[in-house]
């Protein structure tokens, strides 16, 4: 996305604003939902595309790889579900790379600010999650 690409934008609603300028009109609680589509996430210096033209030639499970070894700081299993803890505005790209993985095991992801909840289809299925998530941080 080229308006990102030249400036730093702290916040959805500027990112509204910058857009409206440029001749599209779109709500903040829409541009708040579109986050995942636009491939946008929230870092420490503003919202940045997830990925760049150089992660989009690699295999989705280097940029996986990259983005645990890059984030991640804990994994606290519990029952079915992983909580990953990351660091300060690193859930949103851990979750958005955990997501493109389409793992079947995976029922869905919820980010915050540093911590991914990973919801998993059984308790057997976090267990086969975990197991590649600490086989990708060696």
């Amino acid at each position: 996305m080229k308006l990102l690409s030249g400036q730093a934008v702290a916040s959805q609603d500027d990112l509204r604003r910058q857009l409206g300028h440029l001749g599209v009109r779109v709500t903040q609680a829409t541009l708040s939902r579109d986050m995942r589509e636009l491939r946008l996430v929230k870092t420490v210096e503003g919202y940045r595309p997830l990925s760049t033209a150089t992660t989009d030639e690699l295999p989705a499970i280097a940029a996986l790889a990259r983005a645990l070894k890059e984030f991640l700081l804990d994994i606290r299993p519990a029952q079915n579900m992983l909580v990953l803890k990351t660091t300060p505005g690193g859930a949103q790209a851990l979750a958005a790379a955990v997501d493109s993985e389409r793992w079947k095991e995976v029922a869905g992801t919820l980010a915050g600010d540093d911590t991914v909840l990973v919801i998993a289809t059984s308790r057997s299925g976090r267990s086969a999650i975990q197991k590649r998530v600490e086989e990708m941080l060696r």
